[in-house]
Order: C-alpha cells, then structure tokens, then sequence
C-alpha cells in the first residue's frame, strides 16, 4: 500500500469514528433532558396542614376551595383565576356583604359551578363533575365546621381529586398564627405561589410591628380601658358579644376589659360591663343588621348601658365586622389603625383611618373597597355613633 493510499485511509477512519461519536453524544443529551418533560416531573408531593401525604399536579389550572374562608385565602395569593368552582354562599346575593375578597370578585364567582354547601359541607359529585386538579379544604380548629385528617381523606377517596386540608389559624395568639401562616405557605407551594404567600406573612408581621411601634413606652396608667361589642360571629349579635383576645386592642396596648374571659369569642353578661365602665366603646356595626339596631339600639334605649361613661361622654365608635364567613384578616388590620387613631391620635397623627384601609385592602385582595364595605353599614364604620334619638 502506497503512502499515499495509507493517509487517505486514516483520514476516512478518523472522520467516521468523529461522526460515530457525534451521533452517540446526541442521543446521550436526549437522554439527559426526558425527564424533565416526564409525567413526574409534572406532580409535587407536599405534608398538609393535618400531616397527610398528598401528590398534586403542578402547578394546578383548576381548584376549588372548601370550607369557611379557604378561598379569601387564595385571593389573597392572588389565585382568584384558578377557582373552578365555589360553594353556595359565593352564588348567594346577600343585602349585607361584609367580605371584601367577595365585594372584589363576586360577580366572578357567582358564574362559577357549585361544589356543595357552605362551611365544607361538600357535594363529591358535583365537584367530580367540575374536575379541578386539587381541593383545598380548611376551617376553624374548635367550631363545628373545623375540618380535618379523616374529613380531607374521605373527600379524596370519594372523588378521586387530591385534597390538601390545613386549619384556618387566626392572629390571636402565636400558635394559632403559626397556623395561619403555614396554611399560607402550603397553599403558596401547592399553587407556584410560595413567593406571594412570604409576601402576605411579611405584610402582616410588618403591620402588627408598625401598631405596636406607635403605642410602645405608653405608661400602663395611661392605656386606655376599651370593650367591642356587637361582634359578629356567624351572624350579627347584640352588645354583649365580645372578643376577649380582640387583635387591634392588643397591637395598640389598650386595655380590653373583657379580657379576663380567654381568647375565643364570648357573650358576657350586661352587668359586667357596666362594672367595668370602660372608657371608650367600639361596636361591630354589624349589628345593625338586627332588629332595633342590635347593640346600637340598646345603647340608646337601655337606661344602665346609658350609665356608661363612654355614652354619657361620646366615646362610643364604629370599626367594620371582620367575622364573616371566617376571619377577614384585612379589615381586622384596618380596624386597628382606626382604633389607635381614636385612643392614641398623637401617635397616629400621620394616618388617614379610611386612605389606610384601602391601601391594606388593595395589597390584600388587589382593589381598595373600603368606601364599599362601609356602606353596607350605613357608613357607620370608622367614626362616633350618634345615639341621640
């Protein structure tokens, strides 16, 4: 074999063994990136609120969201265009709507398909029918309504749709607010909106901080001595119902004097509180929904509520019910900023109570309804009532 001939062999060679090499790196990077496109790599596995294992497509298109207050949670994530389906208090139309997510979206809502009843009493078949990717189910630990471990794993089993159940939390007290922020976190992973749900969590501590900033170094001989009545809690009630463990109350250093009597709601009797005479009082102006004006009507008829130092004197006002349909978080922070206005108006001299309130609603739920809200009560949120006949 000539030279010649030898070189132009050996250059075949090499070039077809470049090639084979070529062709075997391809099918090795196709390799490499199938299963970033698989069907697992499409699921996510998360622990629920009550520990349960649950595999949930991600991230999910379709949801529904059972219970009292599940879905005024995932508005607040701004997941609003995920729901699929509602129960039958968001297709209700109510004379009094004290929700604000729903003041917000509730023309959206009422077109949607139901699921069942309202406070988690679900129809299986008919959310089957809707076919969402994954149910959120919650409710408040302690009241009839509360959901739980077995109540999600027979809501699963019955339609066949991963549910991912948590208790409702609230921010009366460390443990309850723990729960209420971890429901956001696993709401924000389930739905790709964990960095909303950090959001939300940062908001809140950051405005409970600025509250109790402002009344900070107040000596205790001149915190001011509070009561809220005419709270509602699944309905309007009258003067006697009460918060012992009121949050706004808390963040500005007032003295509730209902508070001896724990932290869940309370009905107190009438002469307790005109023992207490406390100085100023706040009503729920839900409870004008009640015949004769609720707690209202008895202040201007009851001649020992008269007694009281704050009627005699003027100091009785308005906050906005946030018991509705579960805990409406933002109008509970918006009720304090109006309560430190009146108790401690120095320390509050740069807040507008009523720009305030929007400005909270707007981050929580995307719109500023305050003026909205109010006038479901006949604007007597954030200001004195008259009690004159």
């Amino acid at each position: 074999m000539t030279k010649s001939v030898y070189f132009i062999l050996s250059i075949l060679l090499v070039t077809g063994l470049a090639f084979v090499a070529g062709c075997t790196g391809t099918t090795g990077q196709e390799e490499q990136k199938a299963p970033e496109t698989s069907s697992t790599a499409k699921n996510l596995s998360l622990t629920d609120g009550f520990s349960r294992e649950v595999t949930i497509p991600f991230p999910p298109q379709k949801v529904v969201c059972s219970g009292s207050g599940c879905l005024r949670y995932l508005v607040y994530l701004g997941g609003q265009d995920l729901v699929a389906g509602v129960d039958d208090i968001e297709k209700k139309n109510q004379t009094i709507e004290g929700r604000p997510y729903t003041l917000a979206y509730g023309s959206q809502f009422k077109g949607l398909p139901l699921i069942g009843e309202f406070r988690g009493k679900d129809d299986p078949e008919k959310i089957s029918a809707i076919a969402p990717e994954l149910i959120f189910k919650t409710g408040t630990t302690g009241q009839p309504s509360a959901t739980n471990a077995a109540d999600a794993d027979r809501l699963q089993e019955k339609t066949g749709i991963p549910v991912v159940a948590f208790p409702y939390g609230s921010l009366r007290n460390d443990a309850e607010k723990a729960e209420m922020f971890g429901a956001l976190r696993l709401m924000g992973k389930a739905t790709g909106k964990e960095a909303r749900a950090e959001e939300v969590i940062t908001y809140i501590e950051a405005t409970m901080a600025d509250l109790e900033n402002r009344t900070a170094g107040i000596p205790e001989s001149d915190q001011k001595r509070v009561y809220v009545g005419g709270v509602s809690a699944s309905g309007a009630h009258g003067i006697i119902s009460t918060e012992p463990a009121y949050p706004p109350f808390l963040w500005v250093h007032a003295k509730n004097v209902a508070a001896g009597m724990g932290t869940a709601h309370a009905d107190i009797a009438k002469e307790a509180l005109v023992n207490w005479d406390p100085e100023y009082l706040f009503i729920d102006v839900g409870t004008l929904q009640l015949d004769s004006e609720g707690a209202v009507g008895e202040l201007k008829t009851d001649p020992a509520l008269q007694g009281l130092s704050a009627v005699k004197e003027g100091r009785v006002y308005g906050v906005l019910p946030y018991n509705f349909y579960n805990t409406n978080y933002e109008t509970v922070l918006a009720n304090a900023y109006f309560v430190g206005k009146v108790l401690y108006p120095d320390r509050f001299a740069d807040v507008d109570p009523e720009k305030k309130a929007d400005e909270i609603f707007s981050f929580f739920i995307g719109k500023p309804v305050y003026t909205q809200l109010n006038s479901q009560y006949r604007n007597q949120g954030f200001g004195k009532i008259s009690l004159s006949e």
